[in-house]
């Protein structure tokens, strides 16, 4: 897959596109990557994707944007699995915000990207101001050698798959709504840094993930799965417990932090990057009178998580886990 930052001058190949934040990649997004895909095989086009960065709520609002579902990095790896051939990460700013709807047409679309074939979802804006709409995109099409496809909503349970219902799940503790949205378990990465070392010393050490954001979509204590623990295979799944927030107990005014238990794993692993798929909510974070109190509570909450992975509907997947660790 090729990725480009800018489309300063105009692509020779002609493409299929699809415009979006992408934030998730989830089964909405998954549905319009397939539809990409087949349209632009069908046209002999290669596949390609133009996202923003940043978010523009991020830009616009900072303090009120929403946490991601995904960063930069797993988004494309999302793109990559989904077999798109290109993505057009168009730097989102002043200048970027202040294009006309027609000259994000003429310029970006026809004379940039060289678009032949359009999909966008049927309430998509552009432009300054969002002034533009899919009825402009019809209307210009001609006259700029494109056609226009509205990917119609998909919906789960009778719900519209979005990036704010995802959100809302994960908030709310429903991991496998979020889940089934997603179409995979949602899922945070980041690289393990030093910590205070505190869970080592009352015998639960912590693999600590740094954190981009100290607003997460959700908090609380997991049952969870970890990939990227063993060098030698990465993709090999780890059951463990997590702990995603201020860590009450021990620190006053504390930031965000993703801590996450093992099992049977004690290995030097700081500086690599993992994987932690949020399988189950096991309970809220709360603060206990005294550290005795919380190692009582990690003590149940590590066998709660086994039984988890025990229980006839996750035995086979935790006997995998165990073999192949």
């Amino acid at each position: 897959m090729h990725i480009w930052r800018k489309t300063s001058s105009r692509v020779k190949t002609p493409v299929a596109l699809t415009i979006g934040n992408f934030d998730g990649v989830h089964k909405g997004h998954q549905a319009m990557l397939k539809r990409l895909q087949e349209s632009a095989k069908m046209l002999g086009l290669p596949a390609c994707v133009m996202t923003f960065e940043p978010h523009p709520r991020e830009f616009f609002s900072p303090d009120q944007a929403p946490t991601r579902l995904t960063g930069v990095r797993e988004k494309l790896q999302c793109l990559i699995q989904a077999n798109v051939d290109r993505v057009y990460i168009c730097r989102f700013d002043y200048e970027f915000a202040k294009i006309p709807p027609e000259q994000f047409i003429t310029r970006i679309l026809n004379k940039e990207l060289n678009v032949r074939w359009l999909l966008v979802g049927d309430d998509f804006r552009f432009g300054a101001r969002r002034a533009g709409d899919i009825t402009m995109l019809q209307t210009h099409s001609a006259a700029n050698g494109y056609t226009v496809e509205i990917m119609p909503n998909i919906t789960v349970d009778d719900t519209r798959v979005s990036s704010t219902v995802i959100r809302q799940a994960l908030a709310n503790g429903d991991l496998a709504a979020a889940g089934n949205f997603l179409g995979r378990p949602f899922s945070m990465s980041g690289r393990i840094i030093d910590g205070d070392k505190l869970g080592k010393k009352i015998g639960f050490p912590t693999a600590n993930i740094q954190l981009k954001h100290n607003r997460p979509v959700l908090s609380g204590i997991f049952a969870v799965s970890a990939r990227g623990a063993i060098p030698s295979s990465p993709m090999t799944p780890l059951p463990g417990v997590a702990s995603l927030g201020v860590r009450p107990t021990t620190h006053q005014n504390g930031s965000y932090v993703l801590e996450v238990h093992l099992f049977d794993f004690n290995q030097e692993i700081y500086g690599q990057r993992l994987q932690v798929d949020f399988l189950h909510k096991l309970r809220d974070e709360q603060k206990f009178s005294d550290i005795n109190a919380l190692i009582l509570q990690i003590e149940k909450d590590i066998v709660q998580t086994k039984n988890y992975f025990m229980t006839k509907t996750n035995a086979h997947n935790y006997s995998s886990i165990c073999i192949a660790h």
